[in-house]
């Protein structure tokens, strides 16, 4: 499964103009990708990889962030978080912590995003609720592509969308409870959809699609973040599965959606 899930990124994008090491942050193993014509040299993208939190490390890490470095045109952190069945709840979640904190020390909290795609964007909100609780400056924005925030599986889409998601057909429940290794499964940092927010909750952007078999999350999320005050863009597309079609005109239009939001929110910077 890993391996296919690193020869679907790969396929993604194949451009050479991103010089790519690997650091050792803290817990974590880190990809630092840097685009050879840099746009802005004092932001950093923190990009969480996704597969269900048990899979998608290594090649399809490192190719995550060398698209997000050439998308947004600033550095990129790829966060090759420890994953069960070794390292179970919470070394994925202390590892992204220790990328933020690094992040934030080396660029400011509002030159930084963090954002993930599936069990990244999980990674991604429970990181900043975690900083939230510790007092932490929180970042400039947060990305969510279709997040695998409620490890419970309580809305509605786990049931009306099974079978229909053409990329996640159903329930992963049993990756779920190898992740949280008998921790409370609605634990915010676990399923960070059960968080507090408030007005002063970092600018978040979160994609769905009607198929999503997660799109409840995305919607029950949106919901949280603007009755808080909050500021958030929901985008939900017509037809959409989980993680998107793969190479579609929608798959771009999301691109560009992501794109255009991490601009608007480090404009002020």
């Amino acid at each position: 499964m890993d391996a296919n899930y690193a020869g679907a990124v790969l396929r993604q994008d194949f451009a050479e103009d991103v010089e790519i090491t690997t650091k050792s942050i803290g817990s974590a193993i880190a990809y630092l990708a840097i685009p050879l014509q840099l746009e802005r040299a004092d932001c950093v993208y923190i990009d969480l990889h996704g597969g269900a939190l048990v899979f998608g490390s290594g090649d399809a890490c490192r190719e995550g962030a060398r698209i997000a470095a050439l998308r947004h045109g600033i550095q990129c952190y790829g966060v090759d978080y420890r994953m069960p069945p070794d390292f179970p709840y919470p070394a994925a979640l202390d590892d992204c912590m220790c990328v933020y904190k690094h992040a934030v020390d080396t660029f400011g909290a509002d030159r930084v995003v963090i954002g993930g795609r599936s069990a990244g964007g999980n990674l991604a909100l429970a990181t900043v609720l975690h900083a939230q609780d510790e007092g932490l400056d929180l970042p400039g924005a947060v990305v969510l592509l279709s997040p695998e925030i409620d490890l419970t599986q309580s809305g509605d889409s786990f049931q009306t969308n099974r079978t229909l998601d053409v990329n996640l057909p159903s329930s992963l429940m049993q990756a779920n409870l190898l992740y949280a290794n008998g921790a409370d499964l609605s634990h915010p940092y676990i399923s960070p959809l059960f968080g507090q927010f408030n007005k002063d909750f970092p600018p978040t952007i979160i994609q769905s699609g009607t198929r999503d078999l997660l799109l409840s999350n995305a919607v029950r999320l949106h919901r949280a973040l603007r009755q808080a005050g909050a500021t958030a863009e929901l985008h939900v597309f017509e037809a959409m599965p989980h993680g998107g079609f793969g190479a579609a005109p929608e798959d771009e239009e999301v691109a560009q959606e992501m794109m255009r939001f991490v601009r608007e929110c480090l404009s002020s910077c």
